[in-house]
């Protein structure tokens, strides 16, 4: 795929692209192929260790490793406690997208369930740059808090507001 290497640094009126700048540009940064997978169903967990979530997991093959993948997860979680919950977002078997400041435990996401049975809807975006040509798959994690109960796709352990889950990654050219 090209890239935008012949373009000027900057341009100012009157500026005339030349054929193959204007080629360049055609193929620069654009999104060039879509996988996604929905989980309709609940998952539920009280490993206060990540485990990953069943059913929400994405592979993309990347056609060029200096391309970069967006992935977008969406649903909702819960738990049976007044309680936080912690989720990851993980390529191949590595965390990604990690926070830095929770000063007891890394993790992507952390909802707070405002009291039993309760929980909220979650979502990340995050442009990883895998560089890779090779099959590469992205899923979540989930932790409890104690011995607490977590379910992803569910408002609540007992609760009847279910959701679905669905994990989308996107190739985008560099």
């Amino acid at each position: 795929m090209a890239t935008p290497t012949s373009l000027p640094a900057t341009f100012v009126a009157g500026n005339v692209l030349t054929a193959a700048q204007m080629n360049d540009l055609r193929g620069a940064f654009r999104i060039l192929q879509v996988v996604s997978t929905t989980k309709t169903d609940a998952f539920t967990a009280t490993s206060s260790s990540f485990v990953d979530v069943t059913g929400v997991s994405q592979a993309i093959t990347p056609s060029s490793a200096s391309n970069k993948v967006l992935v977008v997860v969406s649903g909702v979680i819960g738990c049976n406690a007044n309680s936080s919950v912690r989720m990851n977002l993980v390529r191949d078997t590595t965390a990604i997208a990690q926070s830095t400041g929770s000063g007891t435990a890394e993790q992507t996401v952390s909802v707070y369930s405002g009291a039993a049975n309760f929980g909220d809807s979650f979502s990340i975006v995050y442009l990883d740059s895998p560089a890779t040509t090779s099959s590469t798959t992205y899923k979540i994690q989930v932790a409890a808090l104690s011995t607490n109960t977590v379910v992803v796709g569910r408002l609540g352990v007992n609760g009847n507001y279910g959701s679905s889950t669905t994990i989308t990654a996107m190739e985008v050219s560099a």
